[in-house]
């Protein structure tokens, strides 16, 4: 790999490993598209899944025991179904219409929630439809574009459960989710001994991230880690709908 690679790589998994920690929402969604800059987004987002494994290790020592039970049993099992729903597709599904997807439910979901908390409207109630609609997609985008954060921040955010918890749930939530995609990355061919090295020679980059992800979501305040979070995400969204707009030119033009 060349200069500009590891010029672009090295922010691109330090910016993950922060959100892998719980700080700052959805701009672990930055990362591959951050590679894909340098190589082609298939290479990068199979050079991304070891990392983030890595990161996921690191973060379940961190948060172990804070997660909250109940979302996760009624996310998971509609998560991994939207994950072999990717594999099945995978072909036939156009990256820059799931940049879109993804970005519009980022930025409309970060805007509602922020006109909410303004209103001081009461956290949203749990509802097991909701999480298994937004588990499926969660599970679909992250196998096809490691775009998972949106959706689950969708449904999690809305709740408004502490943030240490918030943090950790989804730590374990998205540890589960890539491992189950390790097994159709590895039927697609992807795991090739080139990918893995440059995965390793990332590694260090990951840990310094994560660490500090969850350095700051221990001392940053609740509202102000929630504000960061939704800023986060609109940032991202827009950046996904920016990337996302040779569809739309190609649909309409």
């Amino acid at each position: 790999m060349d200069a500009f690679f590891y010029f672009v790589a090295v922010p691109a998994v330090l910016l993950t490993g922060l959100s892998k920690g719980g700080f700052g929402g959805g701009i672990a969604m930055l990362g591959t598209p951050l590679l894909a800059l340098a190589i082609s987004p298939v290479q990068a987002a199979a050079i991304m899944l070891p990392v983030l494994i890595l990161m996921d290790i690191i973060g379940l020592a961190s948060y172990r025991g804070l997660y909250d039970r109940q979302i996760l049993a009624d996310f998971l099992p509609a998560a991994v179904i939207g994950i072999f729903a990717g594999w099945l597709t995978a072909a036939m599904v156009s990256d820059d219409w799931i940049r879109i997807l993804v970005g519009l439910i980022a930025v409309v979901f970060a805007l509602n929630q922020f006109a909410r908390d303004f209103r001081r409207l009461p956290a949203a109630p749990r509802n097991r439809i909701a999480a298994a609609f937004w588990g499926s997609l969660t599970g679909f985008t992250s196998f096809i574009a490691h775009a998972g954060g949106p959706p689950f921040q969708a449904y999690v955010v809305p709740l408004k459960i502490d943030k240490m918890i918030f943090a950790g749930t989804g730590v374990v939530a998205f540890a589960v989710i890539n491992a189950v995609k390790v097994i159709p990355y590895f039927a697609l061919g992807q795991f090739t001994v080139q990918n893995l090295q440059i995965s390793a020679t990332l590694m260090p980059m990951a840990v310094a991230g994560v660490l500090s992800g969850v350095w700051l979501t221990r001392r940053v305040p609740q509202t102000i880690f929630y504000n960061i979070t939704y800023a986060a995400m609109i940032a991202v969204g827009f950046k996904l709908l920016w990337d996302g707009r040779a569809a739309l030119t190609a649909g309409f033009g």
